[in-house]
């Protein structure tokens, strides 16, 4: 196989897909995407075969066990993505939504549109049901799509793609509206990524080491975030009883997501009251906690278990751990708290424990994340939380999308301008 002709291939079908997409009608879309979930269900056991060679090749080749509990699916995954399709057809679609009209003092009125992005390329590791997420709201917000899925997954992937063009054949859709990159060498992310005449925008899903490399090479917009070091800050005016909860939800609730909390601030009034119960809780929990001077000494004397508390280093603040483990630092008051976040911070998620409201709004406000919550745990930033369905992934960047990228986020404005035969003076 020629990778270059290939991939260009792959793109000229998007691109001529993409014309008819911007122009199809909601119903059109929405008929797809409930037919592609009627295809995910009859087709099941296929499905669980094919992540089976997935699961077997996997183990074969050495994989670690976090990548291979992304890599599974079950009948219960299956259904997740069935159900998650019919969810994204029953959300509204942004697609010729106008706003902002205004009329201007020459007669005519100006608003805005709400239009597809185009084609999008999107790069994922060992996550199958990734392919379905993202055909869903590529499509449901007039855009094609070209996926390229990690090797470890290309089974599973091939097996849902064939859901997804028997939905889009079965309303009429160009079949070529998502296509799944077939060949796993890696010579097709680096075309992907260089050909802005096929591809409008890149979102790539996976490692920081990816993410980098596709940041650094494309030639393409690229919709991103590197890491989540996601911090919890326990305010000195925080709720005893909404304390352990979120800290405990934040981290040990899943320790490999990008909306885990890494890092835990305590406000020097209450780490007195509040670390020894939050350290039994994470010490029974198997978690390490890599800690500064004074929250380690605060630990130790009430007793928490010395063999999950280490001292922290400068390299831990901006650690992203996707382990049972979290740095943790005593600080002064709010002020340093948010000094410390936007220091160290990857931008991603934070929150904060207060029933202050003027602490909450500063930490809102001054806090340079694209989530920032109070007194909620971390792992509500998510784009079926935010109610945007499943989303596209999240992004840290600050231009066009932050946060979940949902279907909103796959589109853009422009501007249009309604007259009746006005003429500039």
């Amino acid at each position: 196989m020629d990778i270059h002709d290939y991939m260009h291939t792959l793109g000229r079908q998007a691109r001529a897909a993409s014309r008819r997409l911007a122009a199809a009608s909601t119903g059109d879309k929405n008929a797809a995407l409930l037919a592609m979930a009627g295809e995910i269900r009859t087709r099941r056991d296929a499905l669980l075969a094919a992540n089976a060679r997935d699961l077997d090749e996997a183990r074969a080749g050495g994989l670690e066990a976090t990548l291979i509990d992304r890599l599974t699916l079950n009948e219960k995954g299956i259904e997740a993505m069935a159900a998650g399709l019919e969810q994204i057809a029953a959300l509204p679609d942004p697609v010729g939504e106008i706003t902002d009209v205004k009329r201007r003092p020459s007669g005519i009125q100006v608003g805005k549109m709400r239009v597809p992005l185009g084609v999008i390329g999107i790069i994922y590791e060992a996550r199958p049901n990734v392919t379905a997420d993202a055909a869903a709201l590529c499509l449901k917000s007039g855009n094609a799509a070209i996926l390229r899925g990690g090797k470890e997954a290309i089974h599973a992937n091939r097996a849902i793609a064939a859901c997804v063009r028997a939905g889009l054949v079965a309303a009429g859709l160009p079949e070529h509206a998502v296509q799944v990159v077939e060949t796993t060498d890696r010579a097709a992310v680096g075309e992907l990524i260089t050909m802005p005449e096929f591809v409008d925008v890149i979102v790539p899903r996976g490692g920081k080491g990816l993410i980098e490399r596709i940041a650094k090479d494309a030639r393409v917009p690229v919709i991103k975030h590197l890491d989540g070091n996601c911090h919890v800050y326990i305010d000195d005016e925080a709720d005893p009883v909404k304390v352990v909860p979120i800290v405990d939800n934040a981290k040990t609730q899943r320790y490999g997501t990008c909306n885990t909390a890494e890092s835990l601030l305590v406000a020097r009034d209450v780490a007195d009251l509040y670390l020894p119960a939050i350290g039994h809780m994470l010490a029974a929990k198997g978690v390490e906690m890599r800690g500064c001077a004074e929250s380690l000494a605060l630990l130790r004397e009430a007793g928490v278990e010395a063999g999950r508390l280490v001292a922290a280093t400068e390299a831990d603040w901006r650690e992203e751990y996707l382990a049972p483990i979290i740095a943790v630092k005593v600080v002064a008051d709010i002020d340093e708290a948010i000094a410390h976040v936007n220091a160290y911070s990857s931008g991603h998620t934070e929150a904060i424990v207060t029933e202050n409201y003027t602490h909450a709004m500063r930490f809102l406000r001054e806090v340079d994340s694209s989530s920032v919550m109070v007194n909620a745990s971390t792992r509500f930033a998510d784009g079926f939380e935010y109610g945007l369905g499943a989303e596209i992934g999240i992004s840290t960047d600050k231009i066009h999308a932050r946060g979940p990228v949902g279907l909103e986020g796959l589109t853009s404005q422009k501007w249009i301008v309604f007259g009746n035969g006005e003429i500039r003076r």
